[in-house]
């Protein structure tokens, strides 16, 4: 069975001063789906926000406490009101295309509660310490057990439900894909679950919150503890410490707030804070909970007895309210942030006094259309939003205002993304909305402390690897020039260790950040074309072999660098002769399918030389190629292997178009390269090239055929289109048609035209302007590739299985309609 993403009509959203507006985002949402849940996401199901996906599930009940849905990075949960729990994978890693692999079934037994078991991975982003220069200190790991562990330590993947007869069942999924699963009973006194929570405690745990539905009812807690004994999954449950909501206690409120309708652990692996919400026709009252130790006092009659007794008094568990509201209107929907803010006090006080509450906030829904932002502990309101239903303009007379007949439009399921900049929410009328919410509440702050928030978010992101998109809802065009520069100064702070793991992900996130200002748009190219040089560099040099066993200390590669960069030779044989050319020796077959990628170092060079002579023009794409020192250099190795293969295979050199047929063009282009790559080659003393190399430049175009260079169409995407934080309304399957910044004529190189012949980026091969062939596309970067492999050769499989999962930048791959073009 597949089921593939439908695209439905986005609604207006109307937004005050202080919140900023979107639609548009990342959420797969069920045609009934009454809960919604979001746990340890890699990269959201489609990384570009104007990818949203709605699921259109059939066989789902119709019981608002028995639908849940949870979406991995790669994986989905489902569970339905007849006990079926779905785990669904994406169809050849495809955002838009997913199949059920696998599930287990309770029969008849509507499922309240439903989680991914806990991998181990728990981060502290510590405020306090944001303008450190270490990551590890801004962002430290907390010691977290899994749920269960493989051998080694390895977590083990699997999901835990709660049934509404008080039943918890746990699958786990064994490497081999088998699936183990138990099913048990809460407690030895089954009774009905109508609201239900999962968490995790540090040492392995689980622990369990469910309520009948009755305030009069105690909140009760469990724990859970999972293990494998004989092949087969065991589990043992404990009762825990129950509460009474302190409203049924209250003599003023003790029969007014009937309903629990909401019970959430304010964090997934926060086991000791809970949140309930009471509620009537009309009202709601929040409660906040956090479970504490406490000393147990010992009756003086046995501190006589035992005077031990009294020296260590014994501790126990007991609930305490942190905070309550007042009366509210009815609560529809609640959403808790995920940023692993630390709580410390001294994090909180720099938090409050910077304005950074990103973490801090949480969201509540209302049945009058409007969303309150309030503090997770003190409860206290923070923001508020009024949705359309409830929002009219201030001159319109009262008389005229249409009375309402039937409830308000308000939300019925929400969810905050990863940093808490963003908010989706599906309505009673089944429709999707993406509201942006400040990194300060709405509190002014001067350009420095804003630039200082975000840069912070961003450096988690590219810490954590999740997706940035909330974040770029927030960067004006003004702002991108100084967010790259310091980004860039944090980066290179980093031990050179880190470095190397972040180098790709940072290049991904500057081309993210210059596609929101004109200024800065010619570089999202470049940086693309970084990475596609660093890919195809570790490719290249992956595939040669030292010619003996006994290796030494570096790889052919390793010493391919440090020669190159030794001998500043402008000669490319003389460089040649100091390697030894039997390291890279290969199959005819191999040199020849890798002629598409030595084609594109060669034609990249080329333009990179032909457009030093308009260095001083309005900046082009390749401009920042000029002062790259490390580009280059990788270029200048690329240039030395592929001569040497040359020998071997002239059929696999890059074609080059010549006025001469004596000349030779690879050995000139090095020439020509190896003089810039010596002005740039230490970043700290970048000198200017000199009038002759200039000159020859200028030649160039008289000597050899400028190729064009397909870049990445710059215009594919939404959010620079956001910048005006007017209202957008969209709808899927339709274009936004919105007019973002003006691509001047100057960009005209790079921009996509209607009918244009189109390519497959990775594999650089022509697809025509119509293209035949299924194709996939990056949800971030617009990167277009074919969907199944034309190629047989193991060398180019290597490259292709590089970006199975991911493209280049990181981004998720989408199944593109074949009337793309």
């Amino acid at each position: 069975m597949q089921c593939h993403c439908h695209r439905v009509p986005t609604p207006a959203v109307c937004v005050p001063k202080r919140w900023g507006a979107i639609s548009g985002g990342v959420l797969a949402v069920p045609s009934v789906l009454m809960q919604c849940h979001c746990h340890s996401v890699p990269s959201p199901c489609c990384a570009h926000p104007k990818e949203m996906g709605r699921s259109s599930w059939r066989g789902f009940g119709c019981s608002p406490c028995s639908h849940s849905v949870i979406v991995t990075g790669s994986r989905l949960l489902s569970a339905d009101a007849d006990g079926h729990i779905k785990c669904w994978s994406m169809t050849d890693h495809l955002a838009n295309s997913w199949e059920n692999t696998v599930g287990s079934v309770v029969e008849g037994d509507p499922v309240v509660a439903l989680s991914w078991l806990h991998n181990g991975v728990k981060l502290a982003l510590h405020v306090e310490k944001s303008g450190a220069s270490n990551f590890g200190e801004k962002f430290s790991r907390v010691k977290f057990s899994p749920s269960l562990t493989l051998f080694g330590g390895k977590p083990m993947e699997g999901w835990i439900a709660v049934t509404i007869s008080g039943l918890v069942t746990v699958s786990l999924l064994k490497p081999n894909g088998q699936v183990l699963t138990a099913t048990e009973s809460l407690c030895r006194l089954r009774c009905r679950v109508a609201l239900a929570d999962v968490a995790f405690t540090g040492g392995g745990n689980i622990v369990v919150a469910t309520s009948d539905g009755s305030s009069t009812s105690p909140v009760q807690f469990y724990k859970v503890c999972v293990s494998v004994v004989n092949e087969k999954c065991k589990i043992d449950t404990e009762i825990l410490p129950s509460l009474f909501m302190r409203c049924t206690t209250d003599p003023a409120r003790k029969d007014k707030y009937p309903a629990i309708t909401h019970l959430k652990f304010l964090a997934r692996d926060m086991s000791e804070q809970v949140l309930l919400c009471a509620s009537n026709q009309n009202n709601s009252i929040v409660e906040c909970w956090s479970l504490r130790k406490e000393g147990l006092p010992v009756n003086n009659i046995f501190q006589q007895i035992s005077p031990v007794v009294g020296d260590k008094q014994p501790m126990i568990l007991k609930w305490r309210i942190l905070s309550a509201t007042n009366d509210l209107d009815r609560v529809s929907a609640v959403a808790l942030p995920k940023l692993p803010i630390s709580l410390t006090n001294t994090d909180l006080k720099v938090a409050n006094d910077t304005k950074f509450f990103p973490g801090l906030g949480l969201a509540l829904a209302f049945h009058d259309g409007s969303v309150h932002i309030v503090h997770r502990l003190s409860l206290q309101m923070m923001a508020v939003f009024y949705g359309s239903s409830s929002q009219r303009p201030v001159d319109e007379p009262a008389l005229k205002r249409p009375r309402t007949t039937g409830p308000l439009v308000h939300f019925k399921a929400m969810q905050l993304s990863w940093t808490s900049l963003a908010l989706a929410g599906v309505d009673s009328h089944g429709k999707l909305s993406m509201l942006r919410i400040s990194p300060s509440m709405g509190h002014v702050l001067d350009m420095n402390m804003s630039l200082r928030h975000l840069l912070f978010l961003l450096e988690y992101c590219m810490v954590t690897g999740y997706d940035w998109w909330d974040i770029l809802l927030h960067v004006q065009p003004s702002m991108v020039q100084n967010l790259v520069e310091k980004l860039h100064e944090e980066y290179m702070r980093q031990n050179a260790a880190l470095q190397q793991v972040l180098s790709t992900r940072i290049v991904a996130m500057k081309a993210s950040l210059c596609k929101l200002s004109s200024s800065t748009i010619a570089r999202v190219c470049d940086y693309h074309a970084k990475l596609f040089l660093i890919a195809i560099s570790c490719t290249l040099k992956s595939l040669l072999r030292p010619h003996v066993l006994n290796t030494p200390d570096k790889s052919p590669g390793d010493r391919l660098t440090e020669i190159c960069s030794k001998i500043t030779d402008v000669d490319i044989d003389k460089v040649m002769i100091n390697l030894k050319t039997e390291e890279f020796v290969l199959e005819m077959t191999t040199l020849q399918s890798l002629q598409q990628l030595i084609q594109w170092v060669g034609d990249f060079v080329l333009y990179l030389l032909a457009s030093l002579p308009n260095q001083g023009s309005p900046v082009r794409p390749g401009h920042s190629f000029l002062r790259d020192g490390a580009s280059l250099g990788m270029f200048r190795e690329l240039m030395v292997v592929i001569r040497i293969w040359g020998l071997l295979k002239p059929s696999c050199l890059p074609v080059y178009t010549a006025t001469s047929d004596t000349q030779d063009s690879m050995s000139l282009l090095f020439r020509l390269l190896t003089k810039l790559w010596l002005c740039c080659r230490e970043e700290n003393h970048i000198t200017e090239p000199d009038d002759a190399l200039i000159d020859e430049c200028c030649l160039l175009p008289s000597q050899l055929l400028i190729p064009n260079i397909d870049w990445l169409p710059i215009n594919d995407g939404i959010i620079s289109k956001l910048q005006n934080k007017q209202l957008v309304r969209l709808q899927f399957g339709k274009a936004p048609g919105l007019v973002g910044h003006t691509v001047s004529s100057q960009f005209d190189a790079f921009v996509r035209a209607p009918g244009q012949p189109k390519i497959d980026h990775l594999r650089r091969l022509h697809l025509g302007a119509y293209p035949t062939e299924e194709c996939k596309s990056c949800t971030r970067c617009g990167c277009v590739t074919m969907l199944k492999s034309p190629n047989k050769v193991t060398a180019v499989k290597q490259w292709e299985q590089r970006w199975i999962k991911n493209c280049l930048c990181g981004g998720l791959w989408r199944k593109m309609p074949l009337s793309y073009s």
